[in-house]
C-alpha cells in the first residue's frame, strides 16, 4: 500500500511508475517485458543499471528524478532488455566498449522522445542523456560505426561515466555473461512470449505494436558482408611500418603481412525441414558475392539437423560451382550445437561460421570458439544467444 501524505520511497515510486506506465495505451504492449526480472532499489548505485534482464536503480538517483524522468529511465532499461542489447551487441562491446554502451542509447532515446507521451511530456529524458537527430531511423551498428572513438559523441550527454556509458544508467555486460545457457535461453523465450502477447493486445486494443521494432533495419546482406570482411583476416601482402616478429630473434627485418584474403569460412545451413529450397538458393548466392569479395582459400558448407548431415568443400577456384553442384541432406529435428561439436572432432578452425537458420532450435544455440554469425529466417522476434545476428526477410 502507499502511505497517503506521506513523501513516496524510491522502492514506491519505482512501483507506481512502472503501473503507470502499463496503464498507457502507448506502452501497453510493452506490459510483459517490463515485468521480466527483478527490479530493485540500490544503496550507492550512481544511476541506472540492467544486465538485460533485472534492473537496479540508485535510490539517490531516483530521487533526484522528476516522474516523467523516472518513467522514462525505466521504459530505457525496458529497450535495453527488449531489443536484447547486451547479448546481440557484447561484440561490439567487446571491440569498443565505450562506443557500444552511447550506441545502444542513442537508439533508444530518439524512439522513446518520438512516442506521443514523449512529445507530450508526459515522460521526458533525464539531463545528459544521448539524442541526435543524426541517428534516425539507425540500428545500433550503424550508429557504432559512425561514433568516434573514446569521445562522447554528439547530442545532449557527453557520455561518460567511469565505463563511458551514458550519464543516466550503465549497462551490465559482464552481468549478462555470467547467465548460464539455460538462464540465456529462458530470458529470450520470455521476452519472445512477453513481445508476442503485447503485440496481440496491441492489435486488440489498437495501440502501438512493438513487433516491428525488432526487424533489422539494414540491408541483410550488407550486413553479412561487413561480418566477414571485418572478423577474418588473411595474409595477402606485406607492410615493412611493422616488422615481422617471427624474424626479429634472428636480426633479420622483414615485413609483417597484411590481410587482403583470408582462410576458411564454413556455413552451416538448417536443413531440419523448414527452410526451403527457394531461401537456400538465395543464401548460397549470396555466399559467392561474399567470397568474391573477401577472397577464402576455402568455403566449407555443413548441413545439419539434429547431426552434422554432410559437408562440402569448395577451394577458390571452384566457389562458381556451389549453387549448381550443392546436395542439401538433412530432415529431422534442429539442433545447432552439433556443428561446433563436429568442428572440434574435426580439427575444423575456420575464420568464422555463418549459420543459416529459422531460429526455432529444439536446444541451445550451442559453444563456439570462433566469431559466429546467425542469418535468421522469417523469424524477427529471435535473436541468437551468442554471436551476431541478423534477420533475413
Amino acid at each position: 500500500m502507499l502511505a497517503i501524505g506521506k513523501p513516496l520511497t524510491a522502492q514506491e515510486r519505482l512501483f507506481k511508475a512502472t503501473t503507470a506506465i502499463v496503464g498507457q495505451d502507448e506502452f501497453i504492449a510493452l506490459a510483459g517485458v517490463l515485468m521480466i526480472g527483478e527490479k530493485k532499489i540500490v544503496d550507492g548505485l550512481p544511476t541506472a543499471c540492467t544486465n538485460g534482464r533485472d534492473e537496479a536503480y540508485g535510490r539517490e538517483f531516483v530521487e533526484s528524478l522528476t516522474d516523467p524522468e523516472f518513467r522514462f529511465l525505466i521504459l530505457h532499461e525496458c529497450y535495453h532488455k527488449m531489443y536484447r542489447h547486451l547479448s546481440t551487441w557484447k561484440h561490439l562491446y567487446d571491440e569498443d566498449a565505450q562506443r557500444a554502451n552511447r550506441a545502444c542509447d542513442y537508439a533508444i532515446n530518439i524512439r522513446l522522445a518520438d512516442t506521443d507521451l514523449g512529445k507530450k511530456g508526459w515522460i521526458k529524458m533525464p539531463e545528459n542523456g544521448l539524442i541526435d537527430e543524426a541517428y534516425r531511423g539507425m540500428d545500433v551498428h550503424e550508429i557504432y560505426k559512425l561514433l568516434p572513438t573514446g569521445e562522447g559523441g554528439k547530442g545532449r550527454g557527453k557520455g561518460g561515466d567511469g565505463e563511458g556509458d551514458n550519464p543516466f544508467d550503465s549497462h551490465d555486460w559482464e552481468g549478462a555473461q555470467k547467465m548460464s545457457e539455460e538462464e540465456a535461453e529462458e530470458l529470450k523465450k520470455q521476452i519472445d512470449e512477453a513481445i508476442r502477447q503485447g503485440s496481440t493486445l496491441a492489435s486488440k486494443t489498437g495501440a502501438r505494436s512493438y513487433g516491428d521494432l525488432l526487424k533489422t533495419e539494414q540491408d541483410w546482406r550488407e550486413l553479412l558482408r561487413e561480418f566477414v570482411s571485418t572478423t577474418c583476416a588473411g595474409h595477402d601482402y606485406s607492410t615493412w611500418r611493422k616488422p615481422n616478429r617471427r624474424y626479429v630473434g634472428m636480426d633479420i627485418i622483414m615485413p609483417s603481412a597484411i590481410s587482403e584474403t583470408l582462410g576458411e569460412i564454413v556455413v552451416a545451413i538448417d536443413t531440419s525441414g523448414s527452410i526451403g529450397q527457394r531461401e537456400l538458393t538465395k543464401f548460397l548466392t549470396e555466399i559467392m558475392g561474399i567470397s568474391e569479395q573477401v577472397k577464402p582459400s576455402k568455403v566449407r558448407i555443413i548441413y545439419w539437423d539434429t547431426s552434422v548431415c554432410s559437408t562440402e568443400v569448395y577451394l577458390q577456384d571452384e566457389l562458381h560451382k556451389i549453387p549448381t553442384s550443392t546436395k542439401p541432406e538433412g530432415g529431422g529435428g534442429t539442433d545447432v550445437a552439433c556443428v561446433p561439436i563436429y568442428m572440434n572432432e574435426q580439427g575444423i578452425k575456420p575464420e568464422c561460421v555463418v549459420v543459416l537458420t529459422d531460429g526455432y532450435l529444439g536446444g541451445t544455440w550451442g559453444t563456439w570458439n570462433v566469431p559466429v554469425l546467425w542469418c535468421i529466417l522469417d523469424n524477427p522476434m529471435t535473436t541468437a544467444g551468442v554471436g551476431t545476428t541478423i534477420h533475413l526477410d
